[in-house]
């Protein structure tokens, strides 16, 4: 071979500038495979997005829920439960997700006056009642009467499941209850207070109830 064959010759590739150029190569090719796909896919979303309220969710069906009086036109998923609407969708975290099964009663709500574990209820059973939260009971300018005695009779610790107990409590002054602890034991028994505040809390309903 010659001189001028020899250097006509390109230099060796070595495996460092094989592996880069290969691997550009592709990279160009796969985008330009998917990036038209993707924005046509985005801006199909976007359309889709604008054609109704609230998320783009498949399978989403259209309701009204009126919680503390102030209607939310939503558009959920037709699984989702009253507590999830209400925690995740409408952003009132008041109410708590404690068990999620209907044993502890801290997602208790009333729905049209009454008591109601919000795990259990789907938020679609519930288009068109008047749903009332913790947030709706009171503000801490002017609390309603049994969130006062909560605070007088110290009837919390951790304070989690206190949305729920109060919730209930307020209930429990429109259903028939007698006189007694015990009675009030038993019509708050489905609300599990895990820091044992119970018999604070008892007295505190016990307050509202004789007008203290």
């Amino acid at each position: 071979m010659s001189d001028d064959d020899t250097q006509s010759c390109p230099p060796d590739p070595t495996r460092r500038k094989f592996l880069l150029t290969t691997g550009s190569s592709v990279a160009a090719s796969m985008l330009a495979t998917y990036v038209p796909a993707l924005a046509n896919s985005a801006s199909g979303e976007s359309a889709s997005a604008s054609s109704g309220p609230g998320p783009n969710i498949q399978g989403a069906v259209p309701i009204t829920l009126r919680i503390n009086g102030k209607d939310h036109e939503l558009r959920i998923d037709p699984r989702t439960t009253l507590l999830d609407c209400i925690r995740e969708t409408v952003a009132l975290t008041g109410t708590k997700k404690g068990c999620d099964h209907g044993q502890c009663g801290a997602c208790t709500v009333h729905v049209n006056g009454k008591r109601v574990l919000s795990c259990l209820n789907l938020a679609l059973m519930n288009d068109g009642n008047e749903i009332t939260t913790i947030e709706g009971l009171g503000t801490p300018e002017a609390m309603h009467p049994m969130q006062a005695a909560f605070v007088a009779c110290d009837g919390y610790q951790c304070g989690y499941c206190t949305s729920g107990q109060i919730m209930s409590a307020v209930a429990l002054l429109k259903e028939p209850c007698g006189p007694d602890d015990a009675a009030v034991k038993e019509l708050m028994s489905g609300n599990i207070c895990r820091c044992g505040a119970y018999a604070n809390i008892v007295a505190a309903i016990q307050q509202v109830r004789r007008g203290a």
